[in-house]
């Protein structure tokens, strides 16, 4: 078993780093070896429409592109689960993460009968964080979120999405002009609601492996 784990976050070590690392021992736990990817640390770029993919002739569910990214989209398709992390930011996933969708589902996709050329079965496990409270995102994102990874089930798998809201941003508040948020709030929320939000991630984890 084999869990592919793509940071879609630029912080290294901020919460979806945190929810990734928790649902990396879920999947740990499961039995499944594990591959943690920055995505912020690698040099790549969206689907530039070269369509060597399409080609007559062409390996199927293969990018051509030469750069950072082509080698990981490789190891998704030989893997049991994939788990994706982003931020939201202006009510959407971040550019890396629009990136990665754009190179797999392309290679996916068949321009014969729009299906699925893949062949193998993996699970999606994606989680996002938000300053938005939870009930915005249920009456705001929520619907969007599910209709824009509706390519995911490409891969033929489950696809859970896992939101983690009204997220602690900084340490201090008074650093920053930031006063629209409410730091005390922000701070009580985080204690009580983030260690819930970890143990789910790892349940997540380990729930894609164990329902392969």
């Amino acid at each position: 078993m084999k869990t592919i784990i793509l940071n879609g976050s630029p912080r290294r070590n901020g919460n979806t780093a945190q929810l990734l690392r928790a649902a990396q021992k879920g999947a740990e736990s499961a039995g499944s070896e594990t591959e943690y990817i920055d995505l912020y640390g690698l040099d790549f770029t969206g689907c530039r429409s070269c369509m060597v993919c399409k080609k007559k002739g062409s390996e199927h569910c293969r990018c051509f592109r030469k750069d950072d990214l082509s080698p990981i989209l490789d190891r998704i398709f030989e893997a049991d689960a994939l788990i994706i992390g982003s931020p939201v930011y202006f009510g959407d996933t971040t550019s890396q993460f629009h990136a990665l969708a754009e190179r797999l589902g392309f290679v996916l996709l068949s321009y014969d009968d729009y299906r699925s050329l893949f062949e193998g079965r993996v699970n999606v496990g994606i989680i996002l964080t938000m300053n938005a409270p939870v009930d915005i995102y249920h009456q705001y994102y929520e619907a969007k979120f599910d209709d824009q990874f509706r390519l995911f089930g490409f891969l033929n798998g489950k696809t859970e999405v896992l939101p983690s809201c009204d997220t602690l941003q900084v340490n201090d508040y008074s650093k920053y002009d930031m006063a629209g948020f409410n730091e005390e709030h922000k701070k009580a929320h985080h204690e009580q609601q983030f260690p819930i939000d970890l143990e789910e991630a790892f349940r997540l984890g380990e729930r894609l492996i164990r329902e392969k």
